[in-house]
Protein backbone atom coordinates (compact mmCIF):
# COMPACT_ATOMS: atom_id res chain seq x y z
CA UNK A 1 0.00 0.00 0.00
CA UNK A 2 1.21 3.01 -0.93
CA UNK A 3 2.20 6.09 1.45
CA UNK A 4 -0.21 7.93 -1.47
CA UNK A 5 -3.61 5.68 -0.98
CA UNK A 6 -3.01 6.09 2.88
CA UNK A 7 -2.86 9.71 2.48
CA UNK A 8 -6.23 9.71 0.38
CA UNK A 9 -7.66 7.47 3.02
CA UNK A 10 -6.80 9.02 6.18
CA UNK A 11 -8.33 12.61 4.42
CA UNK A 12 -11.31 10.49 3.94
CA UNK A 13 -12.03 9.46 7.63
CA UNK A 14 -11.07 12.18 8.82
CA UNK A 15 -14.43 14.01 7.75
CA UNK A 16 -16.08 10.89 6.50
CA UNK A 17 -17.48 12.01 3.58
CA UNK A 18 -15.78 10.87 0.33
CA UNK A 19 -16.05 12.82 -3.11
CA UNK A 20 -16.28 10.76 -6.46
CA UNK A 21 -12.98 13.13 -7.07
CA UNK A 22 -11.60 11.30 -3.92
CA UNK A 23 -12.78 7.77 -4.71
CA UNK A 24 -11.62 7.91 -8.17
CA UNK A 25 -8.16 8.69 -6.97
CA UNK A 26 -8.72 6.27 -4.72
CA UNK A 27 -9.09 3.50 -7.86
CA UNK A 28 -6.38 4.86 -9.92
CA UNK A 29 -3.66 4.67 -6.59
CA UNK A 30 -4.82 0.88 -5.26
CA UNK A 31 -5.95 -0.52 -8.66
CA UNK A 32 -3.41 0.54 -11.39
CA UNK A 33 -2.75 -3.27 -12.20
CA UNK A 34 -6.08 -4.74 -11.40
CA UNK A 35 -4.67 -5.75 -7.94
CA UNK A 36 -5.48 -5.22 -4.49
CA UNK A 37 -2.93 -6.42 -1.77
CA UNK A 38 -4.29 -6.85 1.58
CA UNK A 39 -3.20 -3.47 3.44
CA UNK A 40 -5.45 -1.97 0.56
CA UNK A 41 -8.16 -4.21 1.38
CA UNK A 42 -8.29 -3.33 4.73
CA UNK A 43 -7.89 0.13 4.27
CA UNK A 44 -10.37 -0.06 2.19
CA UNK A 45 -13.19 -1.78 4.54
CA UNK A 46 -11.60 0.81 7.45
CA UNK A 47 -12.37 3.86 5.37
CA UNK A 48 -15.73 2.55 4.80
CA UNK A 49 -16.40 2.17 8.25
CA UNK A 50 -16.36 5.68 8.79
CA UNK A 51 -18.10 6.90 5.40
CA UNK A 52 -21.79 8.27 7.21
CA UNK A 53 -23.08 8.90 3.38
CA UNK A 54 -21.71 6.55 0.58
CA UNK A 55 -22.27 7.23 -2.50
CA UNK A 56 -22.65 5.28 -5.35
CA UNK A 57 -19.12 5.66 -6.88
CA UNK A 58 -18.15 4.75 -3.44
CA UNK A 59 -20.07 1.94 -2.79
CA UNK A 60 -19.18 0.68 -6.23
CA UNK A 61 -15.53 0.69 -6.14
CA UNK A 62 -15.74 -1.11 -2.66
CA UNK A 63 -17.60 -3.82 -3.95
CA UNK A 64 -15.57 -4.18 -7.03
CA UNK A 65 -11.92 -3.84 -4.84
CA UNK A 66 -12.70 -6.17 -2.28
CA UNK A 67 -14.94 -8.58 -4.35
CA UNK A 68 -11.41 -8.39 -6.54
CA UNK A 69 -9.73 -9.28 -3.54
CA UNK A 70 -11.09 -12.31 -1.78
CA UNK A 71 -12.13 -14.48 -4.99
CA UNK A 72 -8.85 -13.60 -6.78
CA UNK A 73 -6.33 -12.79 -3.67
CA UNK A 74 -4.86 -16.28 -3.65
CA UNK A 75 -4.57 -19.10 -5.77
CA UNK A 76 -6.06 -20.90 -7.47
CA UNK A 77 -8.25 -17.55 -8.65
CA UNK A 78 -12.12 -17.87 -8.11
CA UNK A 79 -11.87 -19.76 -4.85
CA UNK A 80 -12.41 -18.00 -1.86
CA UNK A 81 -9.89 -19.59 0.60
CA UNK A 82 -10.29 -20.24 5.11
CA UNK A 83 -8.58 -17.34 5.44
CA UNK A 84 -9.40 -14.82 3.57
CA UNK A 85 -13.20 -16.16 4.22
CA UNK A 86 -12.55 -15.57 8.44
CA UNK A 87 -10.76 -12.19 7.30
CA UNK A 88 -14.03 -10.68 5.60
CA UNK A 89 -16.48 -12.09 7.95
CA UNK A 90 -14.14 -9.98 10.95
CA UNK A 91 -14.22 -7.31 9.24
CA UNK A 92 -18.13 -6.99 8.15
CA UNK A 93 -19.09 -8.66 11.57
CA UNK A 94 -20.36 -5.81 14.06
CA UNK A 95 -22.25 -6.39 16.47
CA UNK A 96 -23.59 -9.88 14.72
CA UNK A 97 -25.15 -7.77 11.70
CA UNK A 98 -23.94 -5.42 8.62
CA UNK A 99 -23.99 -1.96 9.38
CA UNK A 100 -24.23 -0.51 5.77
CA UNK A 101 -25.45 -1.53 1.83
CA UNK A 102 -22.18 -1.79 0.65
CA UNK A 103 -21.21 -4.39 3.35
CA UNK A 104 -24.23 -6.65 2.11
CA UNK A 105 -23.52 -5.72 -1.41
CA UNK A 106 -19.81 -6.74 -0.73
CA UNK A 107 -21.24 -10.19 0.16
CA UNK A 108 -23.49 -10.95 -2.89
CA UNK A 109 -20.75 -10.05 -5.25
CA UNK A 110 -18.69 -12.19 -3.59
CA UNK A 111 -20.97 -15.13 -3.62
CA UNK A 112 -21.90 -14.58 -7.60
CA UNK A 113 -18.32 -13.98 -8.49
CA UNK A 114 -16.74 -17.30 -6.36
CA UNK A 115 -16.78 -20.48 -8.70
CA UNK A 116 -16.30 -22.04 -4.61
CA UNK A 117 -16.50 -20.70 -0.61
CA UNK A 118 -16.28 -21.69 2.64
CA UNK A 119 -19.73 -23.26 3.80
CA UNK A 120 -19.35 -20.71 6.88
CA UNK A 121 -19.41 -18.23 4.51
CA UNK A 122 -22.35 -19.03 2.48
CA UNK A 123 -24.12 -19.75 5.96
CA UNK A 124 -22.78 -16.27 7.55
CA UNK A 125 -24.38 -14.39 3.96
CA UNK A 126 -27.14 -16.04 4.27
CA UNK A 127 -27.96 -14.77 7.67
CA UNK A 128 -27.21 -11.20 6.63
CA UNK A 129 -29.38 -11.46 3.32
CA UNK A 130 -32.23 -12.66 5.97
CA UNK A 131 -31.28 -9.91 8.32
CA UNK A 132 -30.95 -6.94 5.60
CA UNK A 133 -34.14 -8.08 3.79
CA UNK A 134 -36.78 -8.78 7.24
CA UNK A 135 -35.34 -6.14 8.95
CA UNK A 136 -33.06 -3.29 7.01
CA UNK A 137 -34.42 -0.62 5.80
CA UNK A 138 -32.71 2.11 3.36
CA UNK A 139 -31.90 2.49 -0.60
CA UNK A 140 -29.79 -0.38 -2.11
CA UNK A 141 -26.85 -0.07 -4.79
CA UNK A 142 -28.68 -0.52 -7.75
CA UNK A 143 -31.89 1.40 -7.20
CA UNK A 144 -35.21 0.56 -5.22
CA UNK A 145 -35.27 0.41 -1.14
CA UNK A 146 -34.89 -1.94 1.59
CA UNK A 147 -38.14 -1.92 3.72
CA UNK A 148 -38.59 -3.89 7.19
CA UNK A 149 -41.61 -5.91 7.61
CA UNK A 150 -42.43 -6.43 3.70
CA UNK A 151 -40.18 -7.46 0.75
CA UNK A 152 -39.34 -5.18 -1.88
CA UNK A 153 -38.82 -5.75 -5.50
CA UNK A 154 -34.80 -4.72 -4.42
CA UNK A 155 -34.82 -7.44 -2.26
CA UNK A 156 -36.48 -10.12 -4.26
CA UNK A 157 -33.39 -9.29 -6.58
CA UNK A 158 -30.74 -9.61 -3.70
CA UNK A 159 -32.55 -12.80 -2.91
CA UNK A 160 -32.45 -14.24 -6.26
CA UNK A 161 -29.30 -13.28 -6.80
CA UNK A 162 -27.90 -14.97 -3.50
CA UNK A 163 -29.67 -18.17 -3.94
CA UNK A 164 -28.63 -18.98 -7.69
CA UNK A 165 -24.80 -17.37 -7.53
CA UNK A 166 -22.44 -18.87 -8.55
CA UNK A 167 -20.57 -19.39 -5.14
CA UNK A 168 -23.52 -20.15 -2.98
CA UNK A 169 -24.35 -23.82 -1.85
CA UNK A 170 -24.21 -24.68 -5.70
CA UNK A 171 -24.46 -22.79 -8.91
CA UNK A 172 -27.85 -22.39 -10.03
CA UNK A 173 -29.22 -25.04 -6.90
CA UNK A 174 -30.49 -24.18 -4.23
CA UNK A 175 -30.02 -25.87 -1.41
CA UNK A 176 -32.39 -26.92 1.89
CA UNK A 177 -30.79 -23.96 3.79
CA UNK A 178 -31.58 -21.66 1.42
CA UNK A 179 -35.13 -22.87 0.67
CA UNK A 180 -35.95 -22.47 5.01
CA UNK A 181 -34.73 -18.96 4.64
CA UNK A 182 -37.54 -18.39 2.23
CA UNK A 183 -40.14 -19.99 4.18
CA UNK A 184 -39.08 -18.09 7.04
CA UNK A 185 -38.64 -14.53 4.88
CA UNK A 186 -42.53 -15.59 3.66
CA UNK A 187 -43.58 -15.95 7.21
CA UNK A 188 -42.01 -12.95 8.51
CA UNK A 189 -43.99 -11.00 5.53
CA UNK A 190 -47.09 -12.31 5.04
CA UNK A 191 -49.99 -10.78 4.06
CA UNK A 192 -47.66 -7.38 3.74
CA UNK A 193 -47.44 -5.10 0.36
CA UNK A 194 -45.02 -7.23 -1.08
CA UNK A 195 -43.36 -7.17 -4.68
CA UNK A 196 -45.63 -9.16 -7.11
CA UNK A 197 -42.49 -10.70 -8.14
CA UNK A 198 -42.14 -12.11 -4.63
CA UNK A 199 -44.46 -15.55 -4.89
CA UNK A 200 -43.16 -16.37 -7.67
CA UNK A 201 -39.47 -16.10 -6.71
CA UNK A 202 -40.77 -17.89 -3.52
CA UNK A 203 -42.15 -20.71 -5.76
CA UNK A 204 -38.92 -21.21 -8.00
CA UNK A 205 -36.81 -21.29 -5.15
CA UNK A 206 -38.35 -24.00 -2.94
CA UNK A 207 -39.40 -25.27 -6.00
CA UNK A 208 -35.30 -25.80 -7.12
CA UNK A 209 -34.72 -27.41 -4.06
CA UNK A 210 -37.23 -30.03 -3.84
CA UNK A 211 -36.91 -30.80 -7.40
CA UNK A 212 -33.54 -30.05 -9.03
CA UNK A 213 -30.70 -31.58 -9.15
CA UNK A 214 -28.41 -31.84 -5.72
CA UNK A 215 -25.73 -34.42 -7.62
CA UNK A 216 -23.52 -31.49 -8.95
CA UNK A 217 -21.67 -30.51 -5.89
CA UNK A 218 -18.52 -27.42 -6.04
CA UNK A 219 -15.12 -28.52 -6.29
CA UNK A 220 -13.24 -28.36 -3.04
CA UNK A 221 -10.47 -25.05 -3.29
CA UNK A 222 -7.88 -27.72 -3.36
CA UNK A 223 -8.72 -29.64 -5.87
CA UNK A 224 -9.16 -26.90 -7.87
CA UNK A 225 -5.89 -25.92 -7.46
CA UNK A 226 -4.86 -29.64 -8.22
CA UNK A 227 -6.61 -29.40 -10.90
CA UNK A 228 -4.96 -25.86 -12.33
CA UNK A 229 -2.09 -26.99 -11.90
CA UNK A 230 -2.40 -30.59 -14.04
CA UNK A 231 -4.38 -28.19 -17.20
CA UNK A 232 -1.48 -25.70 -16.65
CA UNK A 233 1.13 -28.23 -17.37
CA UNK A 234 2.23 -28.08 -21.33
CA UNK A 235 3.92 -30.96 -21.52
CA UNK A 236 1.21 -33.44 -20.71
CA UNK A 237 -0.29 -31.94 -23.65
CA UNK A 238 -3.88 -31.56 -21.71
CA UNK A 239 -5.66 -29.34 -24.24
CA UNK A 240 -4.67 -31.45 -27.52
CA UNK A 241 -5.91 -34.71 -25.92
CA UNK A 242 -8.99 -33.07 -24.41
CA UNK A 243 -9.41 -31.54 -28.07
CA UNK A 244 -9.53 -35.31 -29.44
CA UNK A 245 -11.80 -36.38 -27.29
CA UNK A 246 -14.26 -34.02 -27.98
CA UNK A 247 -13.76 -33.99 -31.95
CA UNK A 248 -14.26 -38.17 -31.92
CA UNK A 249 -17.27 -38.44 -29.60
CA UNK A 250 -19.62 -40.23 -31.26
CA UNK A 251 -22.97 -38.05 -31.78
CA UNK A 252 -25.01 -40.84 -29.82
CA UNK A 253 -23.23 -40.06 -26.79
CA UNK A 254 -26.26 -38.73 -25.01
CA UNK A 255 -28.38 -41.16 -26.50
CA UNK A 256 -26.15 -44.25 -24.90
CA UNK A 257 -26.03 -41.88 -21.75
CA UNK A 258 -29.24 -42.09 -21.23
CA UNK A 259 -29.82 -45.49 -22.48
CA UNK A 260 -27.01 -46.55 -19.80
CA UNK A 261 -25.17 -47.95 -23.03
CA UNK A 262 -21.64 -48.36 -22.89
CA UNK A 263 -19.11 -46.61 -20.05
CA UNK A 264 -17.37 -49.82 -18.69
CA UNK A 265 -18.71 -52.54 -16.82
CA UNK A 266 -20.93 -50.85 -14.34
CA UNK A 267 -22.42 -48.86 -17.02
CA UNK A 268 -20.95 -45.75 -15.32
CA UNK A 269 -21.96 -43.58 -17.39
CA UNK A 270 -25.21 -43.63 -16.93
CA UNK A 271 -24.82 -42.11 -13.18
CA UNK A 272 -25.69 -38.69 -13.42
CA UNK A 273 -28.34 -38.95 -15.70
CA UNK A 274 -30.51 -41.65 -13.62
CA UNK A 275 -29.10 -39.16 -10.31
CA UNK A 276 -30.92 -36.08 -12.38
CA UNK A 277 -34.28 -37.72 -13.03
CA UNK A 278 -34.09 -39.32 -9.15
CA UNK A 279 -33.65 -35.80 -8.16
CA UNK A 280 -36.39 -34.29 -10.03
CA UNK A 281 -38.90 -36.58 -8.03
CA UNK A 282 -39.79 -34.98 -4.72
CA UNK A 283 -38.59 -38.45 -2.13
CA UNK A 284 -39.77 -39.14 0.80
CA UNK A 285 -37.37 -36.97 2.97
CA UNK A 286 -37.78 -33.80 1.09
CA UNK A 287 -42.19 -35.05 1.31
CA UNK A 288 -41.96 -35.04 5.09
CA UNK A 289 -39.44 -31.73 5.32
CA UNK A 290 -42.27 -29.72 3.00
CA UNK A 291 -44.23 -30.87 5.01
CA UNK A 292 -43.04 -29.47 8.38
CA UNK A 293 -42.52 -26.71 6.90
CA UNK A 294 -46.20 -25.89 5.75
CA UNK A 295 -47.74 -27.08 8.61
CA UNK A 296 -45.52 -25.23 11.52
CA UNK A 297 -48.13 -22.48 11.47
CA UNK A 298 -50.75 -24.96 11.68
CA UNK A 299 -52.29 -23.59 8.13
CA UNK A 300 -51.26 -23.37 4.11
CA UNK A 301 -51.03 -19.65 3.01
CA UNK A 302 -51.51 -18.21 -0.70
CA UNK A 303 -48.01 -18.89 -1.34
CA UNK A 304 -47.72 -22.45 0.15
CA UNK A 305 -50.16 -22.88 -2.28
CA UNK A 306 -48.88 -21.86 -4.79
CA UNK A 307 -45.87 -24.21 -4.63
CA UNK A 308 -48.33 -27.13 -3.97
CA UNK A 309 -50.14 -26.19 -7.55
CA UNK A 310 -46.71 -25.79 -9.43
CA UNK A 311 -45.34 -29.02 -7.79
CA UNK A 312 -48.16 -31.01 -8.65
CA UNK A 313 -48.34 -29.72 -12.13
CA UNK A 314 -44.50 -30.62 -12.72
Amino acid sequence: MSLHFRALADQAVADGTITPDEVLALRREAWPDGVIDPGEADAILTLNDHVTAPTREWTDFVVEAIGEFVVNGTEPKGYVSEETADWLMARLDNDGRLESLTELEVLVRVLEKALGAPERLRAYALVQIERAVVFGTGPTRNGGMLDAGLITSAECAIVRRVIFAAGGDGPARVSRSEAEMLFRIKDATLGAANASEWERLFVQGVGNYLQGWQGAHDLPRERAAALETFMNDRTSRVGQFLGRVVRTTPTGFLSAARDGAGFGRKGAGLGVVAEAVRDHAVDGTEQAWLRGQIDADGETDPLEQALLRFLEAA
